[in-house]
């Protein structure tokens, strides 16, 4: 599996409260943001990993 790398910005009170909920379940916040991710339902998409678009009809 190839890894790649999430950067995000978030307030310094955000990101010790994931820290502090990581330590309390003894994970690394890695692992509490994988186990969010698995925990969302799976899209069907033909494009997948494309970004979705709105496309107008209007003629």
């Amino acid at each position: 599996m190839k890894n790649s790398r999430l950067s995000l910005r978030m307030s310094s009170r955000r990101l010790n409260k994931l820290r502090q909920y990581a330590a309390i379940k003894d994970k690394t916040v890695t692992q509490i943001v994988e186990d969010w991710v698995d925990r969302l339902p799976n899209t069907e998409n033909d494009n997948q990993g494309a970004i979705p678009t709105s496309s107008s009809t209007d003629g």
